[in-house]
């Protein structure tokens, strides 16, 4: 059955609110159970600092896990909003770490209809709701071949471990760039010919942002918290520096220029002052917002650089690399704080907990989680 978005919530969108028209498409399946295992948390160890003087802040491991977080966006929403659990991802199971007593909790997700269900995130939209992103195969009968589901997205309640609301399909019509989940803003996003889908999980709020004048399909985009400006990389036909757009006009307005390879990540600060740019150059780049100026480049990491984020206060940036190798920055004079050096392998993505008391990397098949520790 199709549902279209504008029947969800035909409310004005409280982010974003004068640029969007309400639109998008899904399609709903019910819902069954699955049963999980249990990963353990590793023992803690002291990371060692690369500054002489040792910061007001040092972080030392608080454990690793089997799994992973979002590859593909900010693994930031794996976090819940009070920062005491960690949702990882194993195969069709999402596992919640109690950061606090290091006991893991199992969930186990599972859709009507489809097997082999994979999950690609799990994000919490409140403190017992996490949003799911994942596919699988159609169930069928007999000798029917076997068909791919689209992307599925659903809400999983955490406290009950059942299904919320209904299960959408993403994207099903083809030509959509995969979804990312914006946890800062809270909304799912997806592009397709010049158009921005969004979809606020939670609320059910939908609408469309529309760029009239972009016509290479960006695989990487990033939309400020304060719905003023949208960083467009990764051009379809290749190079190129991420383009910056004003979303109140729908012009193209500047670039972030000079970099010197593919931009693979690039996040804003809480308070829209700033952006950082992750690239496979190996540097990481913080920009003035408005401005558009080159602040900083921070180098350390030996070969690409994958991910890179603000602290939610702004006043660090932790960045991850193909080195296996977790940074620490100040934004505010682009010195190194402290190397963390556990990762076994490429780390794919990075974020701080909520309250900043906590960092996250992830590879593909592991989690490390470090713990603030004040002097």
């Amino acid at each position: 059955m199709n549902h279209e978005w504008a029947k969800l919530n035909r409310g004005r969108m409280s982010l974003l609110r004068p640029f969007l028209n309400h639109h998008s498409s899904f399609i709903v399946f019910p819902f069954l159970c699955l049963s999980v295992a249990v990963v353990e948390p590793a023992r803690a160890q002291l990371e060692t600092v690369d500054n002489a003087a040792p910061p007001s802040v040092t972080w030392v491991s608080h454990g690793q896990f089997e799994g992973h977080l979002a590859l593909n966006y900010s693994p930031a929403g794996a976090f819940s909003p009070d920062s005491t659990a960690l949702a990882v991802v194993v195969g069709s199971k999402v596992v919640l770490m109690d950061l606090r007593s290091g006991t893991p909790r199992a969930l186990r997700p599972r859709v009507e209809g489809v097997d082999d269900l994979t999950i690609h995130s799990a994000s919490f939209v409140a403190p017992d709701r996490v949003f799911i992103l994942g596919n699988g195969i159609f169930r069928t009968k007999g000798k029917a071949p076997l068909r791919a589901t689209p992307t599925l997205a659903f809400n999983w309640d955490a406290a009950k471990d059942t299904l919320v609301g209904n299960v959408n399909t993403i994207g099903e019509s083809g030509g959509f760039t995969p979804p990312r989940y914006f946890p800062m803003i809270g909304y799912m996003a997806i592009y397709k010919e010049g158009k921005f889908e969004l979809w606020h999980p939670l609320t059910g709020k939908g609408g469309r942002l529309t760029v009239p004048s972009l016509t290479r399909r960006p695989n990487l985009f990033e939309l400020s918290p304060d719905g003023h400006w949208l960083l467009l990389a990764q051009l379809e036909g290749g190079g190129g520096d991420p383009v910056v757009v004003d979303i109140r006009t729908g012009d193209f307005v500047d670039s972030l220029r000079g970099q010197e390879g593919t931009t693979l990540s690039i996040a804003f600060s809480r308070d829209n002052l700033h952006a950082v740019t992750a690239c496979e150059d190996g540097k990481v780049r913080v920009w003035s917002v408005a401005g558009w100026k080159l602040l900083h480049t921070l180098t350390g990491h030996n070969g690409t650089v994958a991910w890179a984020e603000f602290s939610p206060d702004g006043r660090r940036i932790v960045s991850g690399g193909y080195d296996k190798m977790v940074r620490i920055w100040s934004s505010e004079d682009g010195s190194l704080i402290q190397t963390l050096t556990e990762g076994k392998e490429p780390i794919r993505t990075v974020a701080f907990s909520p309250n900043g008391e906590f960092i996250a990397a992830s590879g593909e098949q592991m989690v490390w989680v470090w713990r603030a520790t004040k002097y």
